[in-house]
C-alpha cells in the first residue's frame, strides 16, 4: 500500500488546514519530495535525533510531528547544528516531515479531544471556541419550472451543504410580478405589461466564501433577464473548533482522585501529574488544554469548571488562579501525546499507508526527586 506524499500531505492539510494555524506558527510540509511514495508514517510530538532514527529503523518514508522543527527563521541546516542533522538525516534517510501544530490544536477533533478522550470526559464542547465557518443565505425567486435547475446550479457550487447533509434549501410557492420596460429583453411577458406568473422562492445557505460562484452558478442558469435575489449574511455563531476542551467526569471525584487517575492514564514521565488546591475538593467537570495552556485560565474559570487540567503552568499564574479554579499540571509532552492515535487513524482511514505511533519519551525532563522534607 503506498500513496505519494503529494496526496498524502493532501488528506492531512484537509484535517489540520494550515489556515487554521498562528500567523507565527510553521507548520506544513518541511522535508520531503511531494513526487516520493509513501509507504510508511511514524507520528510523535517531536521532531528530535532519537524519532528521527525511530521513523529509519521502521522504514517510515514520512514523520509527521506536532511540534514545529524550524519555529523560528534560519540560514542554514547544517548538520552542525540538532535541527540541522535532524534535516540530513531526514534527507538521507528518504524519509519526510509533515508539522500539524496550532491548527491540530483548534480542530474539531484536535489536541485536546484526545486528551478529554483519555480522562474520560463526555459532553466536550471547546473551552475558547472559534467562530464557525461564516455563512451567507442565498434567497431567490425562479419560475417554478426551473427551480430544480437553479438549486442543482447553485448546490454544484457550494450552497446547500449543513453538516453532514447536502442540497439543503427551503422552497415556498407564490405569485411573482414585474413589467417590462422599454429596453427589456423579458424571456416571459410582454413589453408595458403586468405579467403575474407561479414563482418558487428558494433559500440556501452557503460559505461566504463561495457567495461570488454560487451567485455567477445562479445567474448563468436562471430563466429571467434581471433575477431577483438577495444574500445575506448570517449572524456569526461559536463554531465546534477552538482551543482546550471542558466536559464532565463520568462521575465526581476529588482533586487527589482525579491527579492519580491522570497520572495513570496519561503517558509516564518523570514530573507525573501534580496539583493544587484543596485535595478533597470534589470536580464534576473538568476543563483541559493539551501543551501549556495558562493563557486560558480565566475561560476555564468561566466556563463553570471545578479543575483545569494543563501543562507549564507558571507559578504565579497558578497561585493566582481565579474563581478558586483547582488545577493539574502535567508534563507537556504527555498532555500531546493521546492525538498521535488519533491523527494516525484519521490518516490511516483515508489513505493507503501504513500509520504507527512512536512511544519514545521526548518529554525534556528525565529525573524527578521528592523532597524527603515534603
Amino acid at each position: 500500500m503506498t500513496a505519494s506524499l503529494a496526496d498524502v500531505v493532501e488528506i492531512l492539510e484537509d484535517l489540520y488546514p494550515p489556515s487554521w494555524a498562528e500567523s507565527w506558527d510553521a507548520v506544513g510540509l518541511v522535508v520531503g519530495d511531494p513526487d516520493a511514495q509513501v509507504r510508511r508514517v511514524l507520528f510523535a510530538v517531536d521532531p528530535v535525533d532519537r524519532v528521527v532514527a525511530e521513523a529509519a529503523d521502521r522504514g517510515a518514508d514520512l514523520l509527521v510531528t506536532h511540534h514545529p522543527l524550524y519555529l523560528r527563521g534560519t540560514t542554514s541546516v547544517a548538520a552542525t547544528s540538532p535541527k540541522g542533522r535532524v534535516v540530513h538525516r531526514l534527507i538521507s534517510g528518504r524519509c519526510g516531515l509533515f508539522v500539524a501544530h496550532t491548527n491540530a490544536d483548534v480542530a474539531a477533533p484536535g489536541v485536546s479531544d484526545a486528551l478529554a478522550a483519555v480522562l474520560g470526559l463526555v459532553d466536550v464542547v471547546p473551552l475558547q471556541p472559534l467562530p464557525a465557518e461564516p455563512l451567507d443565505k442565498l434567497v431567490v425567486f425562479v419560475p417554478v419550472a426551473d427551480a430544480d435547475k437553479v438549486l442543482a446550479a447553485v448546490t454544484a457550487a457550494g450552497a446547500g451543504a449543513l453538516g453532514d447533509y447536502d442540497q439543503c434549501a427551503w422552497r415556498t410557492t407564490g405569485e411573482g410580478m414585474f413589467r417590462p420596460l422599454a429596453g427589456a429583453a423579458p424571456s416571459v411577458g410582454t413589453i408595458g405589461e403586468v405579467t403575474r406568473l407561479e414563482e418558487t422562492r428558494l433559500e440556501t445557505v452557503l460559505p461566504r466564501g463561495r457567495r461570488g460562484a454560487v451567485v455567477r452558478a445562479m445567474l448563468a442558469v436562471h430563466p429571467y433577464e434581471e433575477p431577483a435575489y438577495d444574500v445575506l449574511e448570517l449572524a456569526s455563531l461559536p463554531g465546534d473548533r477552538g482551543l482546550g476542551r471542558v466536559g464532565r467526569l463520568p462521575e465526581p471525584v476529588t482533586v487527589e482522585e482525579l491527579t492519580r487517575h491522570a497520572a495513570a492514564v496519561l503517558p509516564a514521565t518523570a514530573s507525573g501529574v501534580r496539583a493544587s488546591g484543596d485535595p478533597l475538593r470534589v470536580v464534576e467537570t473538568l476543563a483541559v488544554c493539551g501543551g501549556a495552556g495558562d493563557s486560558l485560565l480565566e475561560q476555564a474559570a468561566r466556563s463553570g469548571a471545578d479543575a483545569f487540567l494543563t501543562a507549564d503552568l507558571r507559578h504565579h499564574s497558578a497561585s493566582e488562579a481565579p474563581g478558586g479554579l483547582a488545577l493539574l499540571d502535567a508534563a507537556h509532552w504527555a498532555t500531546e501525546w493521546p492525538w498521535l492515535a488519533d491523527a494516525a487513524a484519521r490518516l490511516a482511514a483515508a489513505a493507503t499507508v501504513d500509520t504507527a505511533v512512536s512511544t519514545l519519551v521526548t518529554d525534556p525532563w528525565t529525573t524527578h526527586s521528592r523532597s524527603p522534607h515534603a
